[in-house]
């Protein structure tokens, strides 16, 4: 990663579990926050996965049907694979 430059939005995606878990160094975390501030797209994206993380988080396995399991795991073998 350059430092003292604007990240660049794939750099941010890359970055946003580490910053979501507080992972970051300060001059990093900056950088990002930066970006976030520059690039509506970008916090938009990063409000999402908050909101996702928040909802996955209240799911149980039980609360998940044996269709929607099968189509999830079939979804994430594909996309590992491809």
């Amino acid at each position: 990663m350059r430092t003292g430059e604007l990240l660049t939005c794939q750099e941010l995606v890359e970055l946003v579990t580490d910053y979501l878990e507080d992972a970051l160094p300060p001059q990093h975390r900056q950088r990002f926050e930066e970006h976030l501030e520059a690039c509506e797209g970008c916090a938009v994206y990063l409000d999402q996965i908050r909101m996702t993380i928040g909802l996955v988080g209240r799911l149980s396995p039980e609360s998940i049907s044996s269709e929607a399991e099968a189509e999830l795991l079939g979804a994430f073998r594909g996309w590992k694979s491809g």
